[in-house]
């Protein structure tokens, strides 16, 4: 760009510039904590952008089936991001209307806002998740012409009127302003300070080649398909589809028949784009050959699409999964990763209807660690976590990975030992008691701190039945108070065997 044009948009007091909302929702975009509250109550500011996001929300655009009455239904439907990018082209798109060189500027604008829709478009057919991100940068893409026709509107005139097509164009400005109007509309989205990703692309619009961006491609590509709509004759119109088929090709990868179905869809969308945008956009006569041409060639595919449908299945996977977790915590006592007491009533409720059913023995253990109480009394409560943390891992480690240990409270224990019998489980309990008393539980100042524990096992199914799990329960609470009675460090059953043998 020529220095003395540079200065002259820098000191141009007709150039276009954001309105104070633009700025504002310009620089909400760049905070990372924005939501969609704030930005809620920034638009509701603006009583012409509530409307039109209001009407945005209700268009054909987005596939809602109920109708959309408030501005915080609206920005919910669209989401933070697709709320952001659109108010921006909304507040932006008065600023681009106004101005001098009527004519010219109305025939530019007509194509920002054909362009802003075709790379909406475009977007949708290549499964681009950045619509609204695309639909700004198609109408944002000519901001460089607009601004020409402000600082130099006879002379900018001129040379429109003088090009013989988009590369002569083209040509004609580099020549006499040392820049094209791409180059001069990235140089205004930098002033303006407008994501980087808009100057790009408004960079890459008018470039020759692909430059294998696929957001780019579609920005380059959009401003081809409104040119077909703003063709003069059906000649042109005919050669303007053939520019914009071949850079859809060669770009995009899009063969006829998409292409065609993108013409039919873009002229469907007329009446849209002149809602949203305030232009009147009517279709020629000699338009009307090439788009029913399109329809013939085309499989009829529908308008609608459902605005998030993947960012809102990956938030619902996302609290399902959460949800699974929160779940399980409520199962386990937080200290010591066992399950909880209400756990433990639903699998000893289950275990017993298996035990009775299959006619195998269930065994229930009650353990209770010894002189807990002292413990947290001289070496306070962190070191009373630690042991029972250390118990329950060393429980876990001597136990089958079928047996289900809880914790039922405090420092007591209960294991549940499904198709054990008495005397095996007898046997287990015994060696991790052995275990347990020559385990350290903690290390206190540098000195292992041993425990020990009384046990109470019941069985059901062998030499005694019971009439149901909560029986059980209680005859091997009976058995832990017996071997409490006998002195502790012991495993007691229901009815021990008095001495002799009796």
């Amino acid at each position: 760009m020529h220095p003395e044009l540079q200065a002259e948009l820098g000191h141009c007091r007709n150039l276009p510039s954001p309105p104070a909302i633009a700025l504002r929702i310009i620089d909400l975009a760049q905070q990372p904590d924005a939501d969609l509250d704030a930005t809620a109550g920034l638009i509701a500011q603006d009583s012409a952008l509530s409307a039109r996001m209001l009407r945005i929300a209700n268009s054909p655009l987005y596939a809602n089936r109920r109708q959309v009455a408030t501005l915080g239904q609206a920005l919910t439907l669209l989401g933070l991001n697709a709320t952001l990018s659109l108010a921006l082209g909304l507040s932006l798109s008065r600023t681009l209307r106004d101005g001098q060189s009527r004519d010219a500027q109305a025939l530019l604008w007509r194509r920002s806002a054909l362009a802003a829709m075709a790379a909406r478009l475009l977007g949708t057919e290549l499964g681009i998740a950045r619509l609204e991100e695309l639909m700004l940068a198609g109408l944002l893409q000519d901001i460089g012409a607009l601004a020409l026709l402000q600082v130099r509107p006879e002379a900018y005139r001129e040379l429109l009127a003088a090009a013989g097509d988009a590369q002569d164009r083209l040509r004609r400005e580099r020549e006499s302003l040392g820049a094209d109007h791409a180059e001069i509309g990235a140089w205004i989205a930098g002033q303006w300070n407008l994501p980087p990703y808009l100057a790009q692309s408004i960079r890459a619009s008018e470039a020759p080649a692909g430059d294998g961006n696929c957001f780019h491609d579609c920005v380059a590509v959009s401003g081809l398909v409104a040119d077909i709509w703003l063709a003069g004759d059906e000649d042109r119109a005919a050669a303007a589809r053939l520019r914009a088929l071949a850079a859809a090709r060669d770009r995009l990868g899009l063969d006829q028949a998409r292409f065609d179905a993108l013409v039919t869809r873009m002229s469907d969308a007329l009446p849209d784009i002149a809602a949203l945008f305030d232009v009147h956009i009517v279709q020629a006569a000699h338009l009307d050959g090439i788009v029913e041409q399109a329809r013939e060639l085309m499989l009829l595919r529908s308008l609608r699409e459902i605005q998030g449908a993947i960012q809102a299945r990956s938030q619902a996977e996302a609290a399902e999964a959460r949800a699974r977790e929160l779940e399980e915590l409520a199962l386990r006592d937080p200290l010591t990763g066992m399950y909880n007491r209400l756990q433990l009533e639903e699998v000893l409720e289950r275990e017993f209807k298996v035990s009775v059913e299959s006619d195998r023995p269930l065994t229930l253990v009650f353990i209770d660690l010894d002189d807990f109480k002292q413990v947290n009394d001289r070496h306070g409560h962190l070191v009373g976590d630690q042991v029972l943390g250390e118990f329950a891992r060393v429980l876990s480690r001597l136990l089958r990975s079928a047996d289900l240990i809880a914790r039922y409270g405090g420092e007591e224990f209960l294991v549940v030992l499904g198709q054990t019998g008495a005397d095996a489980a007898l046997a287990v309990i015994q060696r991790i008691l052995d275990e347990i008393a020559r385990t350290p539980m903690a290390i206190v100042d540098g000195i292992p701190l041993y425990m020990t524990f009384s046990a109470g096992l019941a069985t059901h199914g062998e030499h005694e039945r019971f009439d149901s799990a909560r029986d059980l329960l209680n005859a091997a609470d009976q058995a832990l108070y017996g071997a409490k009675r006998e002195g502790r460090n012991r495993v007691a059953t229901r009815d021990p065997v008095p001495p002799g043998g009796g």
